[in-house]
């Protein structure tokens, strides 16, 4: 099943480490046995110097800027549009405002142990537990760390087997001159406060409880604990982000009189009910015998392991259920972070890194998870409609590439925040809420409307060409640049490829939304013209997909982003069917940025697996996929962008990576094992979703598909690609169902929450 992650020996780095979260808090659990750090997290524990940032009025600009961007004066146009729009500034200066995402400390401990043996750490991702174990002096000692997803606290548990156990447990902070803190303690329990310079205030609380043994604490700082049979420590942590003392949030957390069996079984059957949903199982030999870090050696010294990258998905997995069950979405580090001063801020980047998050949230059948997001998203809109007035004197909603939590719509990344695509790629996970959900009060009431926000910036955004073509202006492709920019690190433009996509995609979800909803018919006759009038993908001399509108020389052949590819994937634009010398297109642009060295950072890396299994390339995607694995990990599979850094999206991203080599649902027409590997002749999967409102569950042997389960939400007709007719249909009764061929598309009538068994006959 590769359901574990473990080792023979600690973590040698903070990367790492083993992961827990429930989505509010999270930890990193490092496994010493002289002196234990749990490194702790608060979703909402950003500084919040800069929580009330604003735009200045910068509208008036828009014009200048166009009209030398349209005249070809790209290096001219680019240093203006930055000055007006990305956070620099005419005749006023000042430093990216994005606050950073902070750690709220660390859980110290000592034991009173010596002479270590048969040392043991894990992570089950069965059941989201961190367990180390070793013997010392005839004693076996269990250290059990949960984010309880029922009581919402984080748990450790330490027991001793024939012996006691006893230590001291303390609070700290790495240094750091903006933050004030303050230590105390009583009734067994002690506290951090904390409070940053400008920002905002934050509490953690360690509640110590055993079973046997004695409780002490020593200078109101820290909890002093002999002769126990069993610790249990319970960590809360409350911050003032949202208007209330950091003590009343930790209060509404109380920490719960149940025994350890309870709490433990009450957080499995609550984190279950995500992760569970979905299984998958191989035929093959696996390697979960050998510690992880060991299997990653083998794989990076030449070695096979087809079945390291299933684990990869199921941590994938895991890490999504872990940090996106709160209130906020994964960040840069999904919630765990360390740094004072972390990279990038550990930030939301919306121009591939939050997107790339929920890819396999949907059809991944975590699709209640998504909500973080969808909240986010809601949280930006009124100051997304103040800021598209104040950039770019436009109705709807502006949203930058370069985002804090706290709902201001303000460009901060300068030299690369001149970009307005970000909305409509957000919007894009709205649609497929309701694509794979088919939940038409969802889509009325939270998705349509955001769609109808963006389609109105879009709408007073867009300029209309001597030939009566709608452009975009200025526009990005994130995060490239061509030659002729002076040393912009990205080229302002006219209307590049991905910009299109985006309007294209947005507009086209908004269109089919109102068809469903049966309002603003007049609406949709002018996205309808918009659409039809949008710059047409071109393909350019050495056969590839264009990146801008025209075919400049690239400064950056292997450049890390694919933006040009998003309407391939993620996107649903190019196909083989409809566009197929623009699908050609794109792998050739996927060659040759592969050529230059491209997908040299794990999330990257994973884009590219993604496509190539969108284009049904199984050994290519696979080899990606591998590449990912062996190349852009820690020893505890986290993923890396360079090195050393760790950025959540790659695991999300190969996570997305191999749902699309097993399903593939584009147009809601089902098409099973497009990409499937040689590697992974024979399994099983139970539990995926598709477009049109389906779960479904395969076998496979062979390479071939021997069954498929399928279960509509709804009555219709459900197609599917690329059968021959050596296939039959029949119902949860074993009758047969009438299949209607149309070359290799089958299609039968399906009816809800009914069962259909599509089995091969030969």
């Amino acid at each position: 099943m590769e359901s574990k992650l473990w080792f023979k020996k600690p973590a040698a780095e903070w990367i790492a480490g083993l992961p827990v979260g429930n989505g509010r808090l999270a930890a990193m659990i490092l496994g010493y046995t002289d002196r234990e750090r749990i490194s702790l997290n608060h979703e909402w524990l950003w500084y919040g110097k800069f929580r009330n940032k604003d735009n200045e009025n910068r509208s008036m600009y828009l014009k200048e800027v166009r009209e030398l961007l349209l005249a070809g004066k790209y290096e001219e146009g680019g240093l203006l549009a930055n000055k007006a729009f990305a956070g620099e500034g005419i005749g006023y200066g000042r430093n990216n405002r994005v606050d950073p995402y902070q750690p709220a400390g660390d859980l110290y401990f000592e034991l009173d142990h010596n002479n270590i043996q048969n040392y043991y750490r894990e992570l089950d991702l069965e059941t989201a537990t961190v367990k180390v174990a070793y013997d010392t002096d005839g004693t076996r000692i269990t250290r059990e760390t949960i984010a309880n997803f029922a009581c919402g606290l984080i748990i450790l548990r330490i027991a001793a087997v024939n012996g006691l156990i006893g230590g001291t447990f303390w609070l700290s902070r790495t240094e750091d001159s903006d933050c004030e803190l303050s230590f105390n303690g009583k009734d067994l329990t002690i506290w951090m406060d904390g409070s940053f310079t400008g920002g905002i205030d934050f509490r953690v609380e360690a509640a110590a409880r055993t079973k046997g043994g004695k409780v002490s604490i020593d200078d109101g700082r820290k909890l002093i604990i002999q002769d126990a049979e069993e610790i249990i420590i319970f960590l809360n942590i409350g911050t003032s982000a949202k208007g209330e003392l950091p003590s009343e949030e930790c209060s509404r957390y109380p920490v719960p009189e149940s025994d350890w069996d309870t709490l433990y079984r009450q957080h499995v059957e609550e984190y279950q009910k995500h992760y569970k949903k979905l299984a998958m199982s191989l035929t093959i030999n696996q390697g979960e015998h050998v510690p992880t870090d060991e299997r990653l050696d083998e794989l990076r010294r030449g070695g096979e392991d087809a079945s390291l990258p299933l684990l990869y998905f199921n941590f994938g997995r895991y890490l999504l259920c872990s940090s996106s069950n709160g209130e906020l979405p994964p960040n840069l580090q999904g919630k765990w972070n360390e740094e004072i001063s972390p990279p990038w801020e550990s930030d939301y980047h919306s121009d591939i890194n939050l997107e790339m998050c929920y890819w396999a949230a949907e059809s991944g059948n975590l699709q209640e998870l998504t909500n973080a997001l969808f909240l986010f998203i809601e949280r930006f809109v009124p100051h997304a409609r103040k800021a598209a007035k104040d950039l770019y004197g436009c109705n709807g909603v502006y949203f930058p590439i370069q985002i804090d939590p706290w709902g201001r719509s303000t460009p901060e990344s300068n030299g690369w925040a001149v970009w307005i695509g970000a909305a409509a790629w957000l919007a894009q996970h709205m649609w497929w809420h309701y694509e794979y959900g088919q939940d038409t009060g969802f889509l009325r009431e939270r998705a349509y409307p955001f769609f109808k926000e963006v389609a109105a910036f879009y709408e007073s955004y867009l300029i209309e060409d001597e030939d009566g073509v709608f452009q975009i202006v200025p526009s990005q492709s994130p995060e490239n640049r061509f030659t002729g920019c002076g040393n912009l690190p990205v080229s302002i433009c006219v209307s590049s490829t991905m910009d299109v996509q985006l309007a294209t995609d947005v507009l086209m979800h908004a269109i089919k939304a109102s068809e469903l909803l049966g309002v603003d018919e007049e609406k949709r006759t002018v996205w309808k013209d918009i659409v039809r009038r949008l710059p047409k993908m071109k393909i350019g001399s050495k056969g590839q997909l264009l990146e801008w509108n025209e075919e400049f020389e690239e400064v950056e052949l292997g450049h890390r982003h694919l933006s040009h590819l998003f309407g391939l994937y993620p996107g649903d634009l190019i196909t083989p069917e409809k566009t197929p010398e623009l699908f050609e297109g794109a792998r050739v642009s996927l060659e040759r940025r592969l050529a230059g060295d491209g997908g040299h950072t794990g999330w990257s890396r994973s884009w590219v697996a993604c496509c190539y299994a969108r284009m049904g390339d199984a050994e290519k995607a696979w080899e990606h996929l591998n590449h990912l694995v062996r190349d852009f990990t820690t020893d505890s599979l986290l993923c890396l962008c360079p090195q050393k850094i760790f950025q959540i999206d790659g695991n999300l991203g190969g996570t997305a990576a191999v749902i699309e080599m097993l399903i593939q649902s584009y147009n809601e027409e089902l098409h099973f094992l497009p990409a499937l590997p040689k590697a992974w002749p024979s399994g099983k999967v139970v539990g995926l979703r598709a477009r049109g409102g389906y779960t479904v569950n395969m076998e496979w042997e062979a390479g071939n598909l021997v069954c498929a389960e399928v279960t509509p939400l709804k009555d219709r007709v459900c197609t599917v690609k690329y059968l021959d007719r050596r296939y039959k249909v029949q119902d949860g009764n074993g009758n047969m169902v009438d299949i209607n061929w149309d070359g290799h598309y089958m299609n039968f009538n399906v009816f809800v929450k009914k069962t259909y068994y599509i089995v091969l006959t030969v």
